[in-house]
């Protein structure tokens, strides 16, 4: 090593390596035999299955109306939010089977599959959803009740006599 390293390139050259930096990943298109895409979503103990199609923008969950199955406006808020952020509000026609848990963990899973079902249809839709947080799987989870406890972590009443 009698002579000195002046630059990135030389040493990149004296250790043998690449010379151009690796490319992002390309994201292609996943469709199915009927032209759907198909994700699975999960939010606490619900998972959603979604499969969304080029439509009119009807919205069927568990076989009914998303009107009916999702009552609460707030709920179905949350469902229409990859839409809006992708400016895409009645372009799909979305199907969704979902199961477990709650109300809210349910629209919450929905939430995440449309998202990553929107990606599969339309990879460039990736980055515009991945900032808006929707393809993030939220790990958070009830925690379990411990023994001598009254709940996870609430102790029992203190008695001194």
């Amino acid at each position: 090593m009698a002579e000195n390293i002046q630059s990135l390139e030389e040493l990149r050259g004296a250790l043998g390596g690449a010379s151009a930096p690796s490319e992002a990943p390309r994201y292609v298109q996943k469709l199915d035999a009927q032209g759907r895409a198909y994700a699975t979503g999960k939010r606490k103990n619900a998972v959603a299955r979604v499969w969304i199609k080029p439509g009119s923008g009807k919205v069927v969950v568990n076989d009914r109306a998303l009107e009916v199955y999702f009552a609460r406006p707030v709920l179905r808020m949350i469902l229409q939010q990859p839409l809006g952020v992708a400016n895409r509000n009645g372009q799909y026609d979305i199907r969704v089977t979902v199961a477990g848990g709650g109300l809210s963990g349910q629209a919450g899973a929905v939430r995440h599959g449309l998202s990553k079902a929107l990606t599969y249809f339309e990879p460039e839709l990736r980055g515009v959803l991945k900032k808006a947080g929707f393809l993030t799987r939220d790990a958070r989870v009830v925690e379990r009740k411990k023994y001598g406890r009254a709940k996870a972590r609430r102790s029992f009443q203190f008695s001194k006599r």
